[in-house]
C-alpha cells in the first residue's frame, strides 16, 4: 500500500468544525492508496496552507502510550508552546505561548482556549484546562502569532480542542492506567452513528467518562478528578445540523505550594509547615452545556450559531497565617467562588468573486458574559481560645462581579493569483467590568467600581505559494490582554476601589514564516517580534493583598522550527526548537534594575525530539527527549530554575482480533532520574518560587475496545 499526504485547501481561520466531517483516513480501493490529510478534515486550519504559525496534534498522538490525564503529556512537540505540569492539581497546568501566560500563578492567562467551540477562557482572560477529556480528543490546534488577535482577549495564541464525532460502527472502549505515587485512571467511552450523516435524522454520538486519583509526588499533593464529556450530532435536514455538547468535571486536590531554592535542594518532596497546618486544598465543580447550529443558506453561504452556558464553583484554602488576617482589610484565607457564564457566537460565511478574484468573507458577533460571586473567609475558627486551622471561619470578603465582552469581527480571504493570497481581518473588542462590594466595615472601605476597555484588533497575512508543497508568508497583527477581575481588585496606595490605573497590555506582532512538505512530512520555520505596551506585572504584595501595575514596554523575539516526518510506513519523527528572547525594555521593578532583564517564567531555549515505531498492530515503541533552558523566577532575575534534559521511553503491544482491539503498554518518564523544577511561581512573595517535578517514574496501561460490526 502506498501512503500519500494530501494538501488541504486553505480555509478561513475562524471556521468552526463541521458536525459530520469527512473521515480522517480514506482508502481508495482501486489504486490501493491511502489518503492522509495534513490536518483533520473537521478542522478549519491546515498546517501547510494557513498563513500563520499553527500546529495540529491528533487525538491518537495525544493518547499513544500515555496516561491521558494532562495536556502536558503530548503537546511538548509544538514549537513556541511552553506547557509544564506543576504537580499541583489545585492550580492547573502552567501554559504559555511565545511567553504570554508565563506570569500566571494559577490557571491560564494570555491565551484563548476553546473546547468544541465553547471558551474555556472567561471574558476577563482567565482560563483553565481541567475540563478537557484527552480520551475523546479528535485533534488539538495551537495557533500562535498575529492571527490569534482575532479571537479576542488574549495576546499569545489560541488552543482549540475538538472532540471526536461518532461514526459507524458503534464502538465501546475501556481503559485503565497505573503509575508511580499511587496514580491510577479508569475510563470508558462509547461512540457511534446511525447513517452516514448525509440524511435527515442521522445521528452521531460520543460519550466518555473517567476517574483519576493520585497520592501525588510531593507531600500533601493528593488529588482526584471525575470527568464526563458528551457530544451528540443530529442532521436536521439536507442543509442543517445541530450538535449538543455536555461536559462536567469535579476535582478535589491538595495544594503543596512552592519551595525556596534551598528547600528544593534539601528535599523536593517536602512542604512548608503552614501548608500542613492550614490543610491547603481546592475543590472545583464545573458543569456546562452547548448547542451548535449550522446551516447551508445557499450555494455560497453558511450560517453558524454557537450557544453555551455553565457554572463553575471553587473553594480554596490557603496557607495564610491567622496573624496576617488581623488586618481589617484582609480578604481571608479561604476563597469561595461561584461563576455563571454564558455566551453566543454567530457568524456568516460568504464565498464569491470580485473582479474575477475568489473571495471568502466571514463576519460575526461574539457575546460572552460571566457573573461571579466571590467571598472570602478566615481559614480558622476559634472556640474557647483554641484555634482550629484549615476550617472556614468568619466572612472577610463579599462581592458580586460582572464581566462581559461584545466583539464584532470580520475576516476575508483573497486569492489574488494562483500563487498569491491575502488574509485580512479585524475585531473590535469591548470588555466590561462591574464590581459591587457587599462587605464594607471600619477599616475596609467600599471596593466597588466599574471600567470598560475598547480595542481594534486588526490582523493581515500575505502568502506566496512557490508550488503546492512550499509557501512563505508575512503577517502582522495587534492583540490585547485586559487585567482579570482579581488584578483589578486592589490599589497599591491602599485606598478603596478598583485599580482603575491598570490598563490593558497591547501587543504588536510581525511574523515571517515558511512551510515545506517533504515527502510524508512537514517542516516549518518562523521568526517573529512582539512589542508590548503596558505589560501587566505584580506591584506589591502585603497583608494578603497583591496589587498589579503596568510595566511599560517589553519585547519578545523568537525563532520556531518544527519537523513532523513519517517514513518507512511505520516510523514517525517529530522535532521542534524554540528560541525566545523576552525582555523588559523599561522599568518593571520600581527602579532601573530590571531594564533589559528577562521576563520571568520563560525559557530562552526549548527543544524536543521524538521517534516512534508504531505499526497498525503488533509491537511498538517510542522515545522522546525534551530540553528546557533555565527560567528566571523573579523580575530582578536573582533566582533561576536550572536547565534540564529529560528522556522518556514507551513500549507496548497491540492485538487486533476480529472486532476486538487490545493495547497493552508501559512507559518510563525521566529515565535518567534528573532533579529538576517542573515550573516556577513567578514573583512569589515568600520566595517559594519552585514547584518540584518527580524523578524516574513508571506506569502501565491497558485499553480494550470492541466494534459492533
Amino acid at each position: 500500500m502506498k501512503i500519500t499526504l494530501l494538501r488541504q485547501a486553505h480555509l478561513p481561520l475562524l471556521m468552526l468544525p463541521a458536525v459530520f466531517p469527512l473521515p480522517l483516513l480514506a482508502a481508495d480501493d482501486s489504486s490501493n492508496t491511502m489518503v492522509v490529510s495534513a490536518a483533520p478534515v473537521s478542522s478549519g486550519l491546515s498546517e501547510l496552507d494557513t498563513p500563520a504559525a499553527v500546529s495540529v496534534v491528533t487525538g491518537e498522538d495525544m493518547r499513544q502510550a500515555a496516561p491521558r490525564v494532562n495536556l502536558s503529556e503530548n503537546l511538548t512537540s509544538v514549537p513556541g508552546l511552553q506547557i509544564q505540569n506543576r504537580q499541583n492539581y489545585a492550580q492547573d497546568l502552567q501554559l504559555s505561548v511565545r511567553g504570554f501566560g508565563s506570569r500566571s500563578t494559577y490557571g491560564v492567562r494570555g491565551l484563548r482556549i476553546y473546547v468544541d467551540g465553547i471558551p474555556a477562557t472567561m471574558p476577563d482572560g482567565q482560563g483553565q484546562t481541567s475540563n478537557i477529556d484527552i480520551g475523546s480528543i479528535d485533534h488539538v490546534e495551537v495557533l500562535r502569532g498575529p492571527f490569534s488577535a482575532l479571537y479576542g482577549n488574549a495576546s499569545g495564541g489560541v488552543i482549540n480542542v475538538d472532540t471526536q464525532t461518532g461514526q459507524q460502527p458503534t464502538t465501546v472502549e475501556a481503559g485503565t492506567w497505573y503509575g508511580s505515587y499511587g496514580s491510577w485512571r479508569n475510563s470508558v467511552k462509547v461512540s457511534g452513528a446511525t447513517g452516514d450523516g448525509t440524511h435527515a435524522g442521522d445521528v452521531n454520538y460520543t460519550v466518555s467518562a473517567s476517574r483519576f486519583t493520585t497520592h501525588g509526588y510531593r507531600d500533601h499533593s493528593a488529588a482526584q478528578k471525575n470527568l464526563g464529556n458528551a457530544k451528540l450530532g443530529v442532521r436536521l435536514d439536507d442543509v442543517s445540523t445541530l450538535t449538543l455538547l455536555f461536559n462536567s468535571v469535579h476535582i478535589d486536590a491538595q495544594d503543596p505550594g512552592g519551595l525556596t531554592a534551598d528547600q528544593w535542594r534539601a528535599n523536593p518532596r517536602q512542604v512548608v509547615s503552614n501548608v500542613s497546618l492550614y490543610n491547603t486544598r481546592k475543590t472545583v465543580d464545573q458543569t456546562q452545556g452547548g448547542l451548535h447550529y449550522q446551516r447551508q443558506m445557499g450555494e455560497n453561504d453558511d450560517l453558524s450559531v454557537m450557544m453555551y452556558a455553565g457554572i463553575r464553583e471553587t473553594t480554596q484554602y490557603q496557607s495564610i497565617p491567622a496573624s496576617v488576617q488581623s488586618s481589617a482589610s484582609h480578604p481571608g484565607g479561604v476563597i469561595s467562588l461561584t461563576r455563571h457564564y454564558q455566551g453566543i457566537d454567530t457568524r456568516w460565511t460568504h464565498r464569491d468573486a470580485l473582479f474575477s478574484i475568489p473571495v471568502t468573507l466571514t463576519g460575526g458577533l461574539d457575546y460572552e458574559t460571566m457573573t461571579e460571586y466571590r467571598k472570602g473567609f478566615e481559614n480558622f475558627t476559634v472556640s474557647n481560645g483554641v484555634y482550629d486551622y484549615g476550617t472556614k471561619g468568619n466572612l472577610r470578603r463579599n462581592e458580586r462581579n460582572l464581566m462581559w465582552n461584545l466583539d464584532p469581527y470580520l475576516q476575508t480571504t483573497w486569492q489574488l493569483t494562483n500563487k498569491l493570497s491575502l488574509d485580512a481581518g479585524v475585531r473590535f473588542s469591548t470588555v466590561n467590568f462591574d464590581s459591587n462590594d457587599h462587605y464594607i466595615t471600619a477599616g475596609n472601605g467600599d471596593d466597588s467600581g466599574d471600567t470598560r476597555y475598547h480595542k481594534w484588533l486588526p490582523a493581515a497575512s500575505l502568502k506566496y505559494a512557490f508550488d503546492n508543497s512550499w509557501n512563505a508568508y508575512l503577517s502582522a497583527g495587534r492583540g490585547f490582554e485586559t487585567p482579570t477581575i482579581n488584578e483589578l481588585s486592589y490599589r497599591s496606595d491602599g485606598q478603596s476601589g478598583l485599580n482603575l490605573r491598570l490598563k490593558p497590555a497591547t501587543s504588536d506582532t510581525i511574523e515571517l514564516g515558511t512551510k515545506k512538505r517533504i515527502g510524508n512530512g512537514l517542516i516549518t520555520a518562523s521568526v517573529f517580534q512582539t512589542d508590548t505596551q503596558d505589560e501587566i506585572v505584580a506591584d506589591t504584595s502585603s497583608g494578603g493583598r497583591t496589587t498589579y501595575k503596568n510595566a511599560g514596554e517589553t519585547r519578545r523575539r523568537g525563532l520556531e522550527l518544527g519537523l513532523d516526518q513519517q517514513f518507512a510506513y511505520d516510523w514517525h519523527l517529530k522535532m521542534a526548537y524554540t528560541l525566545l528572547d523576552a525582555r523588559y525594555r523599561t522599568n518593571a521593578c520600581g527602579d532601573d534594575s530590571c531594564d533589559g532583564n528577562r521576563i520571568p517564567g520563560i525559557a530562552r531555549n526549548m527543544a524536543y525530539a521524538g521517534l516512534e515505531y508504531a505499526p497498525e498492530q503488533g509491537f511498538y515503541a517510542g522515545t522522546e527527549m525534551r530540553y528546557m533552558s533555565n527560567i528566571a523566577a523573579d523580575d530582578e532575575n536573582d533566582v533561576k530554575a536550572p536547565s534540564y534534559t529529560l528522556t522518556a521511553l514507551n513500549s507496548g503491544y497491540k492485538w487486533l482480533v476480529q472486532n476486538w482491539t487490545l493495547d497493552l503498554f508501559g512507559r518510563v518518564d525521566n529515565l535518567f532520574d534528573r532533579d529538576y523544577v517542573g515550573s516556577v511561581i513567578v514573583n512569589e512573595s515568600n520566595g517559594r518560587y519552585f514547584e518540584p517535578a518527580p524523578g524516574r517514574n513508571y506506569s502501565v496501561g491497558l485499553n480494550v475496545s470492541y466494534a459492533f460490526q
